[in-house]
């Protein structure tokens, strides 16, 4: 055995992919079986399991004598130590059940570590070719060791034969020689990093999508200039930071420069007038950086930092015009404040610059039209005047592909320099009126990054804050320290080969696409860089700033301390009488208390409670002796009352023992109610002892005319005592006259239902089963000519009403976005009630014209399908959306009533005339059980027809395939226009009279590209005689379809069975490669291959998702 430590390895070797080799533990495969050959993509040192730069590395040699004589399934080699760790290597010398050698790494002392153990080694096996080096067999991977899988390799690492072939080099005498080569890998445990201790920066929240927001703030952050003029941005201390951008942004820089820990973005977000759902739509970073700019630009006006945008980032360019012949030049100098580079066709930075100042020609039918020179021969294009001492250089990765309708994203290799000197070649991209004397040499300050594909992905920043040699990632609340080859070269783009597993062999090396890769870039101006990398310190803060958000700081280090300290304490809370008159009627109106909004005593548990009662005689100014506290109880029935009084024994415990004996739902909060009686003088009296017969009850009152509840006091009742006896108490509670009839209601509970009871005032307390804590409503007695003046006349009927109360935001469906009007209508309302309301607010006069439909809660768009007619019974059933209620509905006015609408079917068509490029489309409506002969009838009084006794016939037509002839006497019912396309045309009399030997084929127009092929157009159907060439369907194609010779002539032609053209030639019979009996006509087809020059849709079927992206808006 042999270990040696060579030079060290690359810092990110790269796993090795082959057909016949698959990564896995040494598991033991079952006979017959073999894993899929897959590798899966091994992460060069990413951030989660990124390498320190002192990587033990250390290569074992091992010697087998005699393998091919060796009996046993597996053989280990001899402990090796690297990185303080112990290894060995696992064989499989007849191969895991495959006919390859099988062959890991394995942890040696794996049995005996610790529960949870992990370590992480990039290593290389190898089987040394004897004869010829350059033939030794390698293969590299990685892998996170654990108890789970201690070892990790290559179940076909060789072939069987190839190894104990002698001829071959790998046994020569029965000796084989392997080699291990290890790098054990210290890993970041990014659950206790901490950003701020490792790079001296802090990180920003991801709110759901705004990784991209995020790399942009922290680039504008770390231009300090630009941080110290957001700074001085006049604010307010009466400003809110979600109200004010400025002070919204202020506040954030401030936390990004003082705090220990990443920062949220929230207010800001909320200062731009964004809901949740922009949190979560991920926008463009270019498109934010340009509103974001506008918007600061504008707010800056008339402050003491106005025009610092201008100052920072605004460039001037001079488009012109230059005649060839005659002298006129025409120029208009524009102002820019970032620069749009291709990336497409351009190796780096300087091509793209090179490409942007290109001069165009404009001659032959491009001729420019001059001032009284007419057409000319001309030059066009852009110089710059000056260059600002920001540059910004959005690189253009996305683009609209016009071939496949759709975005695309450019990986393509795309260069740019650590320096960029824009004076190159005597200053050719400069225009004639440029200063000379100002030198244009940048350096590079940050670099945004995009991760993934058009559809998505992910946004990250590589910053030099000062400019230093020192790199760092701002990868949302992460960030790292980083060096300049990630920070550039990993970020061109392009393509990465792999390492080849056998360099001997003459085998195409395996190449990838880099999704990740640079997307804007920030270059600072050399002569400018001492004024724009500024020192930017407390004095550059408001002092309003400065106080309000050290507060903040203060107070989030108390939430933290409080948390940290939270089991040594119990929160009390403590309701009063006075609790429960500020709240019934107002914020609440079942239950007697919100408990978030009574005073709070945050008590150290050891604390006896005879000192928390001192504490609350200090805070509340109620002697001790004068304080009973009640316990609060959550009942069967859901409702949270005072239950019984503390009792002395009780009282003589520690806060903490009292919470634990009293608290039988463990909750974090000790609740109490706090009995005092006052006197006329309103001071505190004695309170008098409690019997067992006496029951402590609790009086709301209610007025029908003003429908208002509120809460009146307290009274101890006698159980054998009857209600008729407290009502000269209650009458002067309420301010009634003595000779007032009263009637009395017990409020019992308001979920799911409400339930209030009549008590009878003759019967006595103890059979009303009245109990401590229950609450009793009153109200005057209505009179009998009165009882219809108000609409909720006694106490049951308005808390019927409060509990169901409901006001309902309704939009028009053509409208989705916009509240129309809101209406205040009962939960319980029936369908007929919920759509009379809506007609009156319309003025519609028939209800039965108002269709709804419900709201999607998760989309925050209208449901598919509309409500039917009385299809649910109360307007609850229309706001339930799964597990939410929402209060929005979406209205419509229709021309006849619902029940006669849902009776007919509508069907949209699209009607193709025949001799005409004319197609218009119709609503049908008709009977459920119509046929398609009905539609087309009805389609017939509707069109112009070529002939009077024309036939009609109705396909089903998806993504530019007919899928489907629907016979006359099919029932349209079941018929689905949403997702289909339904067609009508006339047969055509060729059709209808097809000889024995004619076909009628499916044919489609397609483009093709590298990747994709693409139906577009309309499709249709022809007729091809069984000889028929392609030359003779040609003509008759190109008379069909109108196109000119010139288009024609380039247009190719070919079989299409199951999406694989197979092209024809001119003399090809056309009916011989078509089969009679295929499943789907759809499947084989005639195909026309030529691009697509129809002009584009707004609002495709099938639209990519940037294409109806919301935009960028920053609405305050």
């Amino acid at each position: 055995m042999t270990i040696s430590t060579p030079p060290p390895a690359p810092a990110e070797p790269q796993p090795q992919q082959e057909e016949e080799e698959v990564l896995v533990p040494h598991q033991e495969l079952p006979n017959g079986t073999q894993p899929m050959e897959v590798v899966p993509a091994e992460p060069a040192a990413t951030v989660e399991n990124q390498p320190t730069e002192d990587t033990p590395i250390s290569r074992f040699t091992w010697t087998i004598d005699n393998l091919s004589r060796v009996n046993t399934k597996k053989l280990y080699s001899e402990t090796f130590v690297v990185g303080g760790y112990k290894w060995r290597v696992l064989i499989f010398p007849r191969g895991n059940n495959v006919e390859f050698l099988s062959m890991y790494l394995d942890v040696a002392d794996s049995a005996v570590l610790p529960y949870g153990w992990t370590r992480y080694a990039q290593f290389s096996l190898s089987v040394v070719n004897q004869i010829h080096n350059k033939f030794t067999i390698r293969k590299e991977t990685q892998h996170q060791f654990s108890a789970r899988e201690s070892d990790w390799g290559f179940t076909s690492f060789m072939p069987l034969s190839e190894l104990y072939n002698p001829s071959r080099g790998y046994l020569v005498n029965d000796t084989c020689v392997i080699e291990a080569e290890v790098a054990v890998c210290k890993v970041v445990d990014y659950w206790s990093y901490d950003s701020k201790k490792e790079t001296g920066y802090v990180g920003l929240k991801n709110q759901g999508a705004t990784c991209y927001m995020n790399s942009l703030l922290q680039t504008l952050y770390h231009i300090p200039y630009f941080r110290k003029a957001v700074y001085h941005m006049p604010t307010t201390e009466n400003d809110m930071p979600s109200g004010s951008i400025p002070l919204a942004l202020q506040s954030l820089f401030y936390k990004l420069q003082y705090n220990d820990s990443s920062v949220s973005t929230k207010e800001l977000t909320k200062s731009f007038g964004w809901d949740m759902h922009d949190s979560f739509m991920q926008h463009d970073v270019q498109e934010l950086n340009r509103v974001l700019s506008e918007k600061l630009e504008d707010k800056m006006k008339g402050t003491v930092v106005e025009g610092t945008i201008q100052q920072l980032f605004e460039g001037h360019h001079m488009n012109y015009i230059e005649c060839i012949n005659v002298d006129f030049k025409s120029t208009r100098k524009e102002s820019f404040y970032d620069l749009q580079l291709d990336v497409k066709g351009c190796q780096d930075v300087y091509a793209s610059f090179d490409k942007y100042v290109e001069v165009e020609r404009l001659e032959g039918d491009n001729k420019y039209h001059a001032e009284q020179h007419g057409l000319q021969d001309a030059k066009k294009g852009v110089l710059f005047i000056d260059f600002p001492p920001v540059l910004q250089l959005q690189l253009k990765r996305f683009e609209y592909d016009f071939m496949r309708d759709t975005m695309v994203k450019i990986n393509d290799r795309y260069e740019f320099p650590l320096q960029l000197d824009l004076d190159r070649d005597d200053g050719k991209y400069l225009s004639p009126d440029a200063d000379r004397n100002v030198r244009n040499l940048y350096t590079l300050h940050s670099v945004l990054v995009h991760s993934g594909g058009v559809h998505g992905g992910h946004y990250y920043a590589f910053i030099r804050p000062t400019l230093s040699d020192q790199w760092f990632k701002f990868d949302d609340e992460r960030v790292t320290k980083e060096d300049a080859k990630r920070a550039l070269e990993e970020q061109y783009g392009g393509e990465e080969e792999l390492p080849q597993t056998n360099p001997g062999l003459n085998n195409t090396p395996f190449k990838f696409t880099k999704y990740s890769n640079a997307y804007m870039l920030v270059y600072i101006r050399e002569s400018d860089k001492d004024k724009i990398i500024c020192n930017v310190d407390e004095k550059d803060i408001a002092e309003h700033l400065r106080i309000r958000l050290e507060k903040d700081r203060e107070e989030k280090e108390r939430r933290k301390k409080e948390k940290a300290e939270a089991h040594l304490y119990t929160i009390i809370k403590v309701a009063r009488d006075d609790d429960l008159t500020a709240q019934i009627g107002k914020d609440i109106y079942f239950d007697l208390v919100d408990h978030d909004k009574v005073p709070s005593f945050r008590i150290q548990k050891q604390m006896p409670f005879t000192q928390f009662k001192e504490e609350v005689a200090k805070e509340l100014g109620i002697p001790t002796q004068f304080q009973r506290f009640w316990l609060w109880a959550k009942r069967q029935n859901h409702t949270y009352r005072p239950n019984r009084p503390l009792t002395p024994q009780e009282e003589a415990l520690t806060v903490g023992q009292l919470k634990e004996a009293a608290n039988k739902a463990h909750n974090a909060e000790l609740k109490l109610f706090l009995e005092v009686e006052l006197g006329l003088d309103l001071k505190p009296l004695t309170l008098p002892d409690k019997t067992r017969e006496d029951i402590l009850l609790f009086f709301k009152l209610y007025d029908p005319e003003k429908e208002q509840l509120r809460y009146v006091g307290r009274l101890f009742v006698k159980a054998s005592g009857r209600p008729q006896d407290i009502l000269p108490k209650l009458r002067k509670m309420a301010g009634f006259l003595q000779d007032d009839d009263v009637e009395l209601y017990e409020e019992i509970k308001f979920e799911p239902n409400v339930m209030c009871e009549y008590i009878d005032n003759r019967i006595i307390f103890r059979s009303c089963q009245l109990e401590d804590g229950d609450i009793v409503c009153f109200q005057k007695s209505p009179k009998p000519d009165t009882a219809d003046q108000f609409r909720y006349p006694d106490v049951p009927s308005f808390l019927v009403y409060i509990r169901n109360r409901q006001v309902v935001h309704f939009r028009s469906l053509e409208k989705p976005k916009e509240d129309d009007f809101c209406l205040e209508m009962s939960k319980i309302f029936t369908y007929d009630e919920v759509v009379e309301k809506v007609a009156q607010q319309l003025g519609v006069d028939d209800p039965s014209k108002i269709r709804l439909t419900s709201h999607n809660c998760y989309s925050q768009q209208p449901k598919p399908q509309p409500i039917k007619y009385r299809g649910v019974e109360r307007l609850l059933d229309m706001l339930i959306h799964y597990n939410q209620t929402s209060d929005i509905l979406y209205y419509e006015v229709l021309d006849i009533p619902l029940p006669e609408l849902q009776a007919l079917k509508t069907l949209k068509v699209t009607y193709h005339h025949a001799t005409k490029d004319e197609v218009s489309v119709h609503s049908i409506r008709l009977p459920k059980n119509s046929t398609v002969g009905d539609v087309l009838s009805d389609i017939k009084s509707k069109v112009d027809l070529s002939h009077p006794d024309a036939e009609l016939r109705l396909l089903e037509v998806f993504y530019h395939k007919i899928y489907k002839i629907f016979a006359p006497s099919e029932k349209i019912e079941n018929i689905n226009d949403q997702y289909w396309t339904l067609r009508a045309e006339e047969v055509p009399e060729e059709e209808k009279n097809l000889g024995p030997f004619d076909r009628l084929i499916h044919v489609y127009h397609f483009t093709k590209d590298t990747q994709n092929q693409t139906n577009f157009g309309e499709p249709f159907f022809m007729v091809i005689r069984e000889d028929e060439t392609l030359s003779s369907i040609k003509e008759r194609l190109q008379k069909k379809l109108k196109v000119s010779d010139e288009d024609f002539s380039k247009w190719k032609f070919a079989y299409i069975s199951l999406g694989r053209p197979d092209y024809f030639e001119d003399s090809d019979t056309v009916a011989t490669r078509f089969q009679r009996n295929m499943y789907g006509a759809w499947e084989q087809y005639l195909g026309l291959e030529h691009p697509d020059t129809a002009p584009r849709k707004a609002h495709s079927a099938n639209q990519n998702r940037h294409s109806f992206e919301r935009p960028v808006k920053i609405y305050n």
